[in-house]
């Protein structure tokens, strides 16, 4: 028995002996192979400079547990390699499978566009791996399938190509798979139908083709599916409508077709739907209304007809309703007003009829609000910022009467307000030129009337304003072209009086500037030449007198420039063709005279852009005759006389001025002059 005892105990230290030699020689071993991988990768940032074995370190055998994203067990072999987030390149080495206990591999957001290595598919051990946000090419490993512990599995954002691995379906303990955003082709395995534990399913923004599998109605634990901008076609299977875990559900931007299968209406836990851009056709199921835990209904850009089912108003949590684009019909259903999380309804461009909630915005806290391209009729709902946070209204293309609600002019988060081809009548209320957000203002082809408010010229925020084809009948505002980043104003089309404001010195971001089609008059600032950014200036049609100021010529980017059915006389100022971008110019129906200059635009234009004055000649016209050179010549010279006799008679009046302060000595100027 004691003979027994003394060779189990001999054995026993020997098999230990034997064990802990093989664990020096896998630790020794580790810290070559990480070595091995560093010399693969080029690491710019210096990340990793602590990764190295000297003599000391060697005699340290898990010195390189303590290196930079290394992590190892009690046993001081590695189990974690997080490289993520470094800015590495280069390769991942092939040694990578000698790491044969690694269960999270982690190189996320750095910048490789090599292929991962195949003998990735040997770490039978991983649990977690992470390669998305790089430029990885080629197909993705195979053989990881025989990693049977396997959880996560990310991807994303890559360049990889080819088919997606079909033996992940072997890999039944798989919850997250993320495949987003590469070249990925083909369909979707049917070997998937084995991931039961899946909850995440993320294989948007590739190539993929076919249709979408009814098989994954069987993964039960499904929470995520994200399939979007993909290539598939044909209907959603309606089997989807068994996950009862299904939280996000995201098929936009593909081919789909057929109806919106009613089924989905089963799923009490959705709270996202994303089906834009698609196919689809026929009604809205109004199923969709039983699906009360819905935050965002996204179904804009399809092909669905018939009216927006009254049970959407059922959907209490609902924060976004984007319809747009679509061949909706009949009204907009009033109950839409009482949902209290609405942030976001988009109904445009569709041919919706009738009013607008009364109560909009008055109950939950409006943010985007946009219908315009229908047929809605009414006036303009008068509570849509009760909630102070509605920042952009639009409802331009429709039929709205009424007066501009004043609650509007006092919405401080209003960043655009567009309301134009309406029939919107009254004044503009005062107090849109205090909202410090409004960026733009385009209240166009209305009845409006009235004077435009003051306090619009005080804006510091207005880049874009729009007032034409309206009845507005004053003048401009002395400061409204000073708005510091203000870039298009147009207000064609009115009644407008007296002089264009002479504040172009301050107008650093002016673009595009529209009078047209009013009766301003006065002469044409030359400070208007300031304006270094001005690309269009059209002052057509409206009384403006006196000559074409000459500075016009030199404005950098000048490209249109329309000053057409004025009573502008004078000469064209012979450098104007000349100007460094001018592309158009019209100046017919004026009062102008004198030869045209032959430079730049001026030996193309259209005879019709200069007719209607019957002093030009020349150039694109017919030519002067004698008697008019003869004129002109008159002219210049009366003119000479006039600057001259204005000359002298300054002169004059600085002598007198003299005399008076010297008193006698002005007799003796007096006299020396009439001896000179």
């Amino acid at each position: 028995m004691r003979t027994s005892l003394v060779l189990t105990l001999l054995f026993f230290c020997s098999c230990n002996g034997i064990s802990l030699v093989l664990a020096r020689s896998m630790r020794t071993d580790e810290g070559t192979v990480l070595l091995s991988i560093k010399k693969g990768l080029i690491d710019s940032s210096d990340y990793l400079k602590d990764w190295e074995l000297d003599v000391k370190g060697w005699r340290n055998e898990l010195v390189y547990c303590n290196w930079t994203g290394v992590f190892c067990n009690s046993n001081g072999v590695v189990e974690k390699l997080d490289l993520s987030n470094m800015n590495l390149t280069g390769r991942i080495s092939d040694d990578i499978e000698k790491l044969r206990s690694l269960s999270v591999f982690n190189v996320s957001f750095n910048g490789f566009s090599t292929s991962l290595p195949k003998s990735m598919s040997n770490l039978t051990l991983l649990r977690q791996l992470d390669v998305s946000q790089n430029n990885f090419v080629g197909g993705f490993p195979t053989g990881l399938g025989s990693a049977v512990g396997l959880a996560f599995i990310n991807a994303s954002s890559n360049n990889f190509s080819g088919f997606l691995p079909e033996d992940l379906g072997n890999v039944t303990s798989l919850e997250s798979l993320d495949f987003r955003g590469s070249y990925f082709e083909g369909s979707i395995p049917s070997s998937y139908k084995n991931l039961q534990k899946l909850k995440f399913l993320g294989l948007s923004g590739n190539n993929l083709t076919g249709r979408i599998p009814g098989m994954l109605g069987q993964l039960s634990s499904l929470e995520t599916i994200i399939l979007g901008y993909n290539e598939f076609e044909g209907e959603i299977p309606r089997e989807l409508g068994d996950l009862t875990n299904l939280q996000y559900l995201d098929l936009a931007v593909g081919n789909l077709s057929s109806k919106i299968p009613a089924e989905l209406g089963k799923l009490k836990k959705l709270n996202t739907v994303y089906l834009y851009s698609n196919r689809f056709e026929g009604e809205i199921p109004s199923e969709i209304g039983n699906i009360t835990s819905l935050v965002i209904l996204d179904l804009s850009q399809n092909r669905l007809s018939g009216e927006i089912p009254a049970s959407i108003s059922e959907l209490k949590s609902l924060k976004l309703l984007n319809l747009m684009s679509n061949r909706l019909t009949g009204q907009v259903p009033m109950g839409l007003g009482e949902l209290p999380e609405l942030q976001v309804l988009e109904l445009w461009n569709n041919s919706l009829i009738g009013h607008l909630p009364t109560n909009l915005g008055q109950n939950s806290p409006l943010q985007w609000l946009d219908v315009s391209s229908n047929s809605l009729t009414g006036e303009i709902p008068a509570n849509l910022c009760s909630s102070s946070n509605l920042t952009k209204l639009i409802l331009f293309n429709n039929a709205f009467s009424g007066p501009i609600p004043i609650g509007l002019s006092t919405c401080l988060s209003l960043v655009r307000v567009r309301l134009q081809n309406n029939f919107i009548s009254g004044t503009i209320p005062p107090g849109f030129g205090k909202l410090g957000k409004l960026q733009r203002l385009e209240l166009a082809n209305n009845t409006l009337t009235g004077e435009i408010p003051d306090d619009i010229a005080s804006s510091m925020s207005l880049s874009f304003i729009d007032l034409s084809r309206n009845h507005f009948q004053s003048s401009l505002p002395s400061s409204i072209l000073s708005i510091p980043d203000l870039q298009s104003f147009l207000v064609s089309n009115n009644e407008l009086k007296g002089e264009i404001p002479d504040q172009f010195q301050d107008c650093p971001a002016l673009s595009l500037l529209d009078l047209s089609d009013n009766q301003l008059s006065g002469t044409i600032p030359a400070s208007i030449a300031s304006c270094k950014k001005l690309v269009k200036l059209n002052l057509q049609n409206n009384q403006f007198t006196g000559e074409i100021p000459r500075a016009i010529s030199t404005m950098p980017t000048l490209s249109i420039l329309d000053l057409s059915n004025n009573s502008l006389n004078g000469f064209i100022p012979d450098n104007i063709g000349s100007s460094p971008a001018l592309e158009t110019l019209n100046l017919s129906y004026n009062r102008l005279e004198g030869p045209v200059p032959t430079n730049g635009i001026l030996k193309t234009i259209n005879p019709d852009d200069l007719a209607g004055n019957a002093g030009l000649c020349g150039g694109a016209l017919p030519p002067c005759s004698n008697s008019t050179a003869v004129s002109l010549s008159r002219r210049r010279v009366h003119i000479k006389h006039i600057v001259i006799g204005w000359l002298v008679g300054i002169h004059h009046c600085l002598l007198l001025e003299l005399c008076y302060l010297l008193g006698d000595g002005c007799t003796k100027i007096g006299t020396s002059m009439e001896v000179a």
